[in-house]
């Protein structure tokens, strides 16, 4: 049957070699193939195979693409996939790093800002009205001798409560440096203005003489209890040398706030009512940080300039006498003096 698979001729029992051989030829006439009866019944039956059944070309072989000489895996990272994954991360990092946000779909509309560009205000026009108000005060070119600026930080509170009068300090210190990271406590003569509260974490013999210190929290097994509760009801922490090892699990509820108690700031003191007594008195802690600036509030508005001044008095000769021997250059780059939201005033550098 033409179109079909041809299958070897059987002759059927009793045809001699010429009648199987008659039979192949008409065959093979009906397919038109150039065969005589001078060909032999074998090559007669293979041109007829051949003719038969049609040459099905072998699939070509699926080209595999390479990157770097070494064909591409089927998955894992290098897979076609991940390569052109990885490709397109590439070129959004890029995109994103030139500041190019413009949209790649192109059914997304690119996000254009329309109209004028917005002005910006200088930032002194976007304070508060009471702040403009006090700023005119203030010369802002102007460096005020220290008694001047305590007097103008005195009349340019724009707060309606007691603003903390703060003194700001630039050093040409390295805190990264052990004998550069400046950190130490002094006594204000008149105190801070505020009322801290003192806790004091040690044994029992020591608890009568410092409530008479005027500790508002003392303890040993209930304040572990409250600091297990992460009740923080205390502005200073005095301990004795021997609970300090107890406190060590606490260092991370504790450091943060800056509660923890330290031999530099005298809250680690075996005479725990003196330790209570400074720190009642007005004895305040200041260290240098991470940008060389020292950050210090030196008393209340109402305290005037006079109380004012003894304050800063004593934070600055404390401040010069913590000056290492290893700088080179100067100790005092600027400093200035501010209410706790008032205006900024450029002070001469006192230290130097």
């Amino acid at each position: 049957m033409l179109g079909g698979c041809y299958r070897p001729f059987a002759p059927q029992k009793g045809l001699t070699p010429m009648v199987k051989k008659a039979e192949l030829l008409e065959k093979a006439a009906e397919l038109k193939l150039e065969v005589s009866d001078k060909n032999t019944i074998a090559e007669i039956e293979a041109a007829i195979t051949g003719a038969s059944t049609p040459e099905t070309e072998a699939p070509a072989e699926e080209e595999t693409p390479e990157t770097d000489g070494k064909p591409l895996a089927k998955a894992g990272k290098r897979s076609e996939k991940a390569l052109a994954e990885a490709e397109a991360k590439a070129e959004k990092e890029a995109r994103k790093e030139a500041g190019d946000t413009t949209p790649q779909s192109d059914e997304v509309e690119a996000n254009a800002k329309k109209g004028p560009k917005p002005i910006t205000r200088p930032r002194s026009e976007r304070r508060g009205k009471n702040y403009r108000k006090v700023a005119e005060q203030v010369e802002s070119d102007k460096v005020y001798s220290l008694a001047e600026a305590l007097e103008l930080a005195t009349k340019t509170n724009p707060s309606k409560f007691d603003a903390s009068v703060e003194v700001h300090v630039r050093l040409g210190v390295d805190p990264r440096q052990a004998d550069q990271n400046i950190r130490t406590t002094v006594s204000l003569p008149n105190g801070t203005g505020k009322t801290i509260r003192v806790a004091v974490f040690a044994p029992e013999a020591d608890h009568k003489a410092a409530k008479a210190a005027g500790a508002d929290i003392v303890g040993d097994e209930e304040f572990i209890k409250q600091l297990d509760k992460q009740e923080i009801n205390f502005d200073i922490l005095v301990a004795t040398p021997q609970y300090m090892p107890r406190l060590g699990k606490y260092a991370r509820v504790l450091g943060p706030r800056g509660l923890m108690p330290n031999p530099k700031s005298g809250t680690v003191a075996t005479d725990v009512a003196k330790a209570v007594t400074e720190a009642k008195a007005g004895k305040v802690e200041y260290r240098v940080d991470k940008q060389a600036i020292v950050h210090l509030s030196i008393g209340k508005v109402s305290f005037g300039a006079a109380k004012l001044a003894e304050n800063a008095k004593a934070f600055f000769d404390s401040l010069q006498s913590q000056k290492p021997a290893s700088l080179k250059g100067r100790y005092t780059k600027s400093t200035s003096i501010s209410t706790t939201q008032g205006p900024g005033i450029k002070v001469e550098n006192v230290t130097n």
